[in-house]
């Protein structure tokens, strides 16, 4: 087996049973394509059977010299996916990163934003501007119900339904859930969809599709990024923020506002409840405020 084989047949293990978004797969292959590279330039003939631990080693000493402490760790996740599809399929028995650590990568806290400076995001879009409400529409629908960049791209028509204001989201490892259509995003869907997108011609391939461009085809998510970076220049914000800068003000502001883990985790779409749990870190003061109000020791 060689690589390019290997690689074309993990890939399609990783799109059909394990259900991961085109993204990921391309994340993925791009971990295994680089070994591959390395090898070849090391003139190291080694199929992905008979891979030494001590080669993938050197690769990732390799990487920690060019790449950030965060590649390195990836590199060894996806190559350690790539070995465990291999004897997964009987290849091999072994897996060469098994003992391979990865570095220890501190918690990285998102940027959040206030009300005040989401508000001053919206207020600031040209709603005048022949795309102004379907960028309106986006910014509302990414706050609103805390969706992935991923998931406002790829939302469709027959899964918005504004009677019972719901969105059903189809997420990762194309899990689907319903949340809450925000009134502000309900809003602003209905004027987009009603007033601007049925007026314009559209690709047949995105007929579905609740967010497309000028030309009618589907949104890209470098496009989202370029709409909110075009936005953010207009206010005096420091913050780096992007479309993922909405889904944790989405969950930061339900749980300041006393929304549950277990709840806010189901309306991320978050397998893992620690996953969810790194919002209980942004806003200590809220933490604090809390215990004063309701810890026995605090009420008077």
């Amino acid at each position: 087996m060689n690589w390019m084989q290997a690689l074309s047949d993990y890939q399609m293990y990783l799109q059909i049973e394990r259900g991961l978004s085109q993204n990921s797969i391309v994340n993925y292959g791009d971990d295994v394509r680089a070994f591959q590279l390395f090898l070849e330039e090391k003139k190291i003939e080694e199929s992905p059977i008979d891979c030494s631990r001590e080669n993938i080693q050197e690769f990732i000493y390799e990487t920690a010299k060019k790449n950030s402490p965060h590649t390195q760790a990836r590199r060894i996740a996806g190559l350690r996916s790539f070995f465990d599809y291999l004897i997964f399929e009987s290849y091999r028995k072994t897996n060469p990163t098994d003992l391979i650590e990865a570095p220890k990568l501190g918690r990285k806290l998102p940027d959040v934003l206030s009300l005040k400076e989401i508000d001053k995001l919206m207020e600031v879009i040209d709603l005048a501007h022949p795309q102004g409400h379907r960028n309106r529409a986006i910014l509302e629908t990414l706050y609103g119900s805390g969706l992935r960049v991923s998931e406002l791209t790829q939302l469709s028509l027959s899964n918005l339904f504004f009677k019972e204001a719901l969105i059903r989201v189809t997420g990762k490892g194309n899990k689907q859930r319903l949340v809450p259509m925000g009134t502000e995003s309900k809003k602003f869907l209905k004027i987009y969809i009603n007033k601007i997108r049925d007026h314009q011609k559209i690709n047949p391939k995105a007929q579905d599709l609740v967010f497309l461009n000028r030309n009618g085809n589907g949104l890209t998510r470098q496009m989202v990024f370029t709409i909110i970076k075009g936005l953010s220049k207009k206010i005096p914000i420091r913050k780096k923020i992007g479309p993922h800068t909405f889904r944790h003000s989405f969950a930061t502001h339900l749980l300041e506002n006393g929304a549950d883990l277990r709840t806010i985790q189901i309306l991320m779409g978050h397998e893992s409840i620690t996953t969810t749990e790194v919002y209980t870190h942004l806003d200590s003061h809220h933490l604090k405020k809390v215990i004063e109000q309701f810890h026995p020791r605090n009420i008077s």
